[in-house]
């Protein structure tokens, strides 16, 4: 029997170091050449599948592969694509199972977040049911942390620290300009649903370096009232004030403060711009001057400030999910399991993707101080390691080497597919 080829693709929002992951699938891939064939990508996630528009990494020499893990965003193209049930579409499942069958591929790894491993779950039972079994291993990524039973999500360490570096020194020159012109400065953040991120900002204050910082999480119903009375306690006390808000802040009709009813891929509400709409609360409230910042992508492609934790974690994850399906295993995805705190100590665990996809893991309420506006001790002693060390990407005349992959297509098979 020939030995399989395998598949892998990015998905959804790319961060810092997914690509880390791939190089870890990549590299732990040729190490299994009894068991693994060829090493195909998808271009632009599962539509490259669906296309059959597939990449061979074989054609990348080993150090390009090395270089992915200090390359920010998606080697190959990411998407937000989510296949729908074999009821509604039939016909797509149909059409993964005639490529995977024309290019011999039997092991199926999709890097994302929820979404992904709801995708990845469809692949795996959907194979089995049209007759040509795939194993497939879901490679955990997104930067909002939201994934359940992980400790931590790949991509989450890294703009985590971007976050709180960014927050501290904004800060500083928030209070240098206090005394006769900005009082507040207000920085979004990504989360929709969970407060994380938000959550990250608080780091930028501690014993050494005491900063007043408001945090609006996705978790707490926005109180306009509440607000303004912290923000103005704030300035009272120091002279200034930093607000890190959650783009998924809800009042209390549960609107988002930033829908202006446009939706994503996915269905999902198309946030952004909720940081104008706090500033002017401040404004119209208090009457002091601001400025407002949206991190937007610069938080998730910040690769020259990433957590050395984040990209050695996502490698070993991307690593792991290949000795997963070479051991046999199926519809899993390979975990973070925290061992300690002081000092911070991990290893790889294993979870079922049926327990994983589509559900999503909150922020917990004894992470969230009792006026809502801050973290906790433990939210801190979470936080603080997944933001440790530093993994600099070499330089060169100043600016970061990243690399770019030659991403040579394989020769198509079969009649083009229209998705």
């Amino acid at each position: 029997m020939a030995v399989k080829n395998a598949f892998y693709a990015q998905s959804g929002g790319v961060t810092a170091v997914i690509n880390a992951s791939a190089a870890g699938v990549i590299e732990a891939a040729r190490k299994n050449k009894l068991k693994i064939g060829k090493i195909y990508a998808g271009r632009n996630g599962i539509i490259g599948a669906l296309t059959e528009d597939l990449i061979d990494t074989g054609k990348e020499s080993k150090t390009a592969v090395r270089g992915l893990c200090s390359t920010p965003s998606g080697a190959f193209g990411s998407c937000r694509y989510k296949l729908k049930s074999l009821d509604e579409n039939r016909r797509e499942y149909e059409r993964l199972i005639e490529v995977f069958k024309a290019h011999n591929i039997g092991y199926f790894f999709y890097n994302g977040g929820g979404d992904s491993a709801d995708t990845c779950l469809k692949v795996s039972q959907i194979a089995k049911k049209l007759g040509y079994p795939v194993q497939a291993i879901h490679v955990p990524k997104t930067v909002d942390n939201d994934l359940p039973i992980t400790d931590c999500c790949p991509g989450f360490g890294s703009v985590a620290k971007y976050i709180a570096v960014s927050t501290r020194e904004a800060s500083f020159d928030v209070a240098s300009m206090s005394k006769t012109s900005t009082k507040v400065f207000v920085l979004e953040v990504m989360g929709r649903h969970a407060g994380w991120i938000a959550a990250a900002g608080g780091l930028a204050s501690d014993k050494d370096c005491e900063i007043p910082i408001v945090i609006l999480f996705p978790e707490i119903t926005f109180n306009k009232k509440k607000f303004l009375a912290k923000v103005k306690k704030c300035v009272n006390e120091f002279g200034y004030c930093s607000v890190v808000v959650s783009e998924g802040v809800k009042d209390a009709k549960g609107n988002f403060l930033a829908d202006q009813g446009l939706r994503d891929a996915f269905g999902h509400a198309q946030l952004g711009g909720v940081a104008p709409v706090v500033a002017n609360i401040v404004k119209d409230g208090l009457g002091l001057k601001y400025h407002w910042s949206v991190a937007d992508y610069l938080q998730r492609s910040a690769r020259h400030v990433a957590s050395k934790t984040d990209v050695d974690q996502a490698y070993a994850l991307g690593k792991a999910a290949v000795e997963f399906a070479v051991k046999g295993h199926n519809a899993v995805m390979p975990t973070i399991k925290r061992l300690s705190n002081k000092p911070y100590k991990w290893k790889i665990g294993m979870a079922q993707l049926s327990k994983v996809a589509n559900v999503e893991k909150m922020m917990p309420s004894n992470f969230i101080t009792k006026d809502g506006f801050g973290i906790t001790d433990k939210c801190r002693a979470y936080l603080v390691p997944l933001i440790k060390g530093e993994d600099y990407p070499s330089y060169k005349n100043g600016l970061p080497k990243y690399v770019r992959l030659k991403n040579i297509g394989v020769k198509k098979k079969l009649s083009n597919f229209k998705i």
